[in-house]
């Protein structure tokens, strides 16, 4: 059983601490992933969790900023990861919720991103990547590794249609999107600034009908926008 957690208040500066919770089925990865977060002076592992039911008490009891989750939660259980990304979306819409799995499939990536995930890396990802996924997360960023956003990427242009809604400048945002940059990393990309990148965001969102950034690629991904 996941060891206990106590609730701790909120710092409110705007350095607080993110407050996570890990749900692996694997107790083994789970201390694993909180000996390399604990080391991160802005990061703080709250809880844990094996289950579904464990995970969904341990998120309201706890309100953390961010679940990490594993897709495959138990021997009896396919992607059972993918229910509780819906079940806590629905519950907590502003919590985010991180993927981190070994499987790299593109059905899993869009269905995890269509139940409520922000991010999706894959287990074997270095640990940068995994801190700046969470990070990204915590502040509202959809948060890819290469290799899903590459998936991802791929998904999006599968089809061949063009887009006659966005403009160039928003295909070109949906893209740095699609592989989880923050508004400052995309307006460094593109030369622009990071308000310029905030006033395109919400015009993409809003012409695609979704409220936010991972839904966006993910609705982006069915329509076949890049």
């Amino acid at each position: 059983m996941p060891a206990p957690a106590t609730h701790r208040p909120r710092p409110a500066d705007s350095t607080r601490q993110v407050r996570i919770v890990l749900v692996d089925d694997h107790a083994i990865l789970r201390q694993g992933l909180r000996s390399v977060l604990d080391r991160e002076a802005d990061l703080q592992v709250v809880g844990e969790a094996d289950t579904r039911t464990d995970a969904e008490a341990a998120a309201a009891r706890l309100e953390p900023d961010v679940v990490v989750i594993d897709l495959k939660l138990g021997a009896g259980s396919d992607y059972e990861g993918l229910a509780l990304c819906r079940s806590l979306s629905a519950a907590h819409p502003g919590m985010g919720l991180l993927v981190l799995t070994t499987f790299l499939d593109e059905r899993l990536v869009l269905e995890a991103v269509q139940h409520g995930a922000r991010g999706y890396v894959v287990k074997d990802v270095d640990t940068t990547e995994l801190v700046r996924a969470i990070r990204a997360v915590a502040q509202g960023e959809s948060a890819f590794d290469s290799r899903t956003a590459a998936t991802v990427v791929q998904s999006l242009g599968r089809t061949g249609v063009q887009s006659e809604k966005l403009t160039d400048r928003e295909i070109e945002v949906l893209g740095l999107l699609a592989k989880g940059l923050s508004n400052n990393g995309i307006g460094e990309r593109l030369f622009i600034s990071a308000t310029t990148v905030k006033f395109h965001v919400s015009n993409l969102m809003r012409k695609l009908g979704v409220t936010r950034r991972a839904e966006a690629v993910y609705e982006a991904s069915k329509r076949g926008l890049l």
